[in-house]
């Protein structure tokens, strides 16, 4: 994505390049977008950076839904036992 190649040539030499940077970097440049900004570059997507985009916010928002309900942390201790009440 061109906008992405463009954030990095601007701040390859700034930053490190963890983790933590990128999400300043990230979350900098948003707060200076507009709804209309993020839309006009996600109209400018060829179709597999749409996909990708989209890929990474449902996995990302599912990671985050199945984390805040312990899925897969709550086991009966008795697998076949109903809960009737």
């Amino acid at each position: 994505m061109k906008l992405v190649d463009e954030l990095y040539e601007l701040y390859r030499d700034k930053l490190t390049g963890d983790e933590e940077d990128i999400d300043m970097l990230a979350f900098a440049f948003l707060e200076e977008m507009t709804r209309d900004d993020l839309l006009h570059l996600i109209y400018e997507m060829d179709e597999q950076e749409l996909y990708n985009l989209m890929g990474l916010y449902l996995i990302e928002n599912l990671k985050v839904k199945f984390a805040q309900e312990d899925y897969g942390q709550r086991r009966h201790p008795f697998p076949n036992q109903r809960n009737l009440h």
